[in-house]
């Protein structure tokens, strides 16, 4: 800052602090990123940045509760601001207040350990059954009983696409609980419950996930750039972000929206969603649930919900928060006839709904509530748990809330055959390079955390050796968004699973993964004792979770007494017939979890492998097969759907690996 900057913003902040505190200035324009609220979890003893937005040229302060002095910063001319905090020991709740004329003040910040949780379906698999026919984790009940953990708190970064990198994301912090963990990561959440119990301290996970997506649409555009190969690629992407691109879809899209205004009867400040209207001649819906279980089973369109809700005396003239769970696809929320809300993108089913209800629609008695949901394919309706769907005071989650599960009215309206096909941006998708981390990684970057965990890699299967380059390039290219060093990064080998005709294409991928250990500061969970054959998406996630807070135990936190990894190979001596394989992290020994070791084979100079009889010799494993003679080559479950049994003392399976270096079936 020069010294005129300097001057004016110590100038300004003297003037500021004359001010009584909690006023508010008409035409300011205050916020924070959407990654910052109340309920979230700072990293603790760092220095921790915060960032948001203001009037150009604004003063803004930053007052944290563990601190009496505040720290100030001038916005930008485009109204960004940024401030450094200085974060102490492990604790709170603290209050942070920012001011700027308007005043913020955020509530029960904890501050403790803040980590990344990343990937595809199995980091994104959640806990509970958090849609119909969708099959939650192991004990799923068992564990949404157990899961009252207050100082664990939960953000799941709303899923998004861009051409560019976005600079804000949405979600919200919530304290773990029955309710919030239910559609969050599962092996997430039994990464951070195993680091809170171990710590003792506050712990804040942050979900960044996304089905079926592969390793390079989480990479920048400059790491992609430099690795060569996504030229083509990286092409389309330019064009998307131009006219044809993102400006365009939003566009086509609030013209699909006014669209549906016209054709939908519901639609207009006369229609359905009216604070007079009344129901009458309507059905009934027992929510929360998907409309396909309640009568309108292949419907795929609008439906409208309406609820009359009782507001108690002491809500008159008081914001309310609405709660509403998830909602498949999109919705619009209106409260006594003005909008209060609405996700109106796709991609969110397994999205909460939480919208806020401004003080002045407030009132005592009857309020009239009105959804209009709009399903484009599949399962449709307000589907998630009772306990979802409730209504309070804004700021007191802990006053009496109004629950809104039950009897609601419903009517469809337009159906989906009677509008126009939703705006799509067919080249502009998930798995393009660089999409996610454009939509969900960049708005996070220079974030204060201590670490990140990654489940992801079945999409990137058929193109296995690839992802010996493309994985540790993403970690380092995260790493250098960060700026904060080499951050820890622990990452799960894929799992067991029958893919089709797969050719070694599994193999090879497990393979990758376990080549980027060298990579610095990096841990694997290893899972091939806890995979399902027949399910590429298996339950048993807590061993997931819990292994990797073994890495980050052992490794972040200096728990040297803590064996983190099962058996790695290190090594192979031919001895004639015999081979004998060495292993790192051997723990209390090496072990076969039931019977004889299994998986082992063997191959000659002809290069065909046969089935190996494998027995433990204090900290190897030695191989020999009557097919084999002379054999030159090893390998340990190569097989995509192999279910192996070499573990260590500890409990912590092997991984599958060859001694060979013989051509890839996904090489180049």
């Amino acid at each position: 800052m020069s010294a005129i900057g300097a001057a004016r913003l110590a100038g300004a902040l003297l003037a500021l602090s004359s001010l009584v505190v909690g006023s508010t200035s008409a035409g300011c324009d205050l916020g924070l990123a959407g990654i910052f609220g109340e309920h979230m979890v700072l990293q603790r003893e760092t220095t921790a940045p915060l960032w948001g937005r203001a009037e150009p040229g604004a003063v803004v302060t930053v007052t944290p509760g563990w601190s009496a002095e505040p720290v100030g910063v001038l916005a930008d001319e485009s109204g960004a601001w940024r401030v450094e905090l200085e974060t102490p020991a492990a604790g709170g709740p603290f209050s942070l207040v920012i001011e700027s004329g308007e005043r913020i003040e955020l509530s029960d910040v904890l501050i403790g350990e803040v980590w990344l949780c990343s990937g595809q379906s199995n980091m994104e698999q959640s806990v509970a059954d958090v849609r119909p026919g969708y099959i939650g984790v192991r004990d799923s009940e068992v564990e949404l009983a157990a899961a009252d953990h207050p100082r664990i708190r939960l953000f799941n970064v709303v899923n998004a696409i861009s051409a560019t990198p976005l600079a804000d994301c949405e979600g919200a912090w919530r304290p773990c609980s029955a309710e919030s963990v239910a559609s969050f990561s599962a092996v997430g959440y039994f990464f951070g419950r195993a680091l809170q119990a171990e710590l003792d301290v506050p712990i804040g996970l942050i979900g960044a996930n996304w089905g079926g997506t592969a390793v390079e649409s989480w990479t920048s555009r400059a790491t992609l750039e430099a690795l060569g190969g996504f030229g083509p690629a990286l092409a389309e992407v330019d064009r998307l972000a131009g006219a044809d691109g993102a400006a365009d879809l939003a566009e086509r899209r609030a013209a699909w929206w006014a669209e549906l205004e016209r054709v939908d009867p519901g639609g207009g400040a006369e229609g359905w969603r009216a604070a007079d209207f009344r129901p009458e001649g309507w059905s009934t819906m027992e929510l929360p649930r998907a409309w396909e279980e309640a009568g309108l089973a292949g419907y795929d369109g609008v439906v409208w919900f309406r609820r009359t809700v009782e507001a108690p005396e002491v809500w008159s003239g008081r914001p309310l928060t609405l709660e509403l769970g998830p909602i498949d696809d999109m919705d619009t929320t209106w409260w006594n006839g003005e909008r209060v809300g609405g996700i109106q993108t796709g991609g969110q089913w397994t999205t909460p709904r939480r919208y806020e209800v401004p003080a002045a629609l407030v009132r005592t008695g009857a309020n009239e509530l009105a959804v209009r949901v709009y399903d484009w394919g599949g399962g449709g309706g307000i589907w998630g748990e009772p306990q979802q769907m409730r209504c309070f005071p804004a700021g007191a989650p802990e006053a009496e809330p109004v629950s809104l599960a039950g009897p609601w009215h419903f009517r469809e309206g337009a159906a989906k055959g009677e509008l126009a096909a939703w705006p799509s941006a067919p080249a502009l998708h998930a798995n393009r390079p660089t999409a996610l981390f454009n939509g969900m990684i960049a708005p996070l970057a220079t974030l204060a955390l201590r670490g990140a965990v990654w489940y992801q890699g079945e999409s990137n299967r058929p193109r296995a050796w690839s992802y010996r380059t493309l994985f540790p390039a993403m970690i380092g290219d995260w790493r250098a968004h960060w700026g904060r060093g080499d951050f820890p990064f622990y990452f799960v080998q894929i799992a067991p699973f029958a893919y089709g005709a797969d050719r070694g294409e599994a193999a090879e991928l497990r393979e990758a993964q376990f080549l980027a250990l060298a990579t610095p500061n990096t841990g694997m969970a290893v899972t091939m004792d806890v995979g399902d054959p027949a399910d590429i998406h298996p339950r048993d996630k807590r061993p997931v979770g819990e292994r990797l807070a073994l890495w980050a135990l052992a490794r972040t936190y200096g728990r040297d007494d803590l064996v983190c990894s099962g058996p790695l190979y290190r090594s192979m001596a031919l001895r004639g017939a015999r081979v004998h394989l060495g292993f790192d992290h051997v723990g209390g020994g090496l072990r076969s979890r039931e019977g004889e070791l299994t998986h082992f084979t063997l191959a000659g100079a002809d290069r065909v492998f046969h089935p190996a009889v494998a027995v433990i010799e204090g900290d190897e494993v030695v191989l020999t097969s009557p097919s084999v003679p002379r054999p030159v080559a090893a390998r340990y479950a190569w097989g995509a759907a192999d279910e192996p049994n070499l573990m260590n003392a500890e409990g912590l399976p092997a991984p599958s690996f060859r001694t060979d270096d013989w051509p890839a079936v996904t090489a180049p």
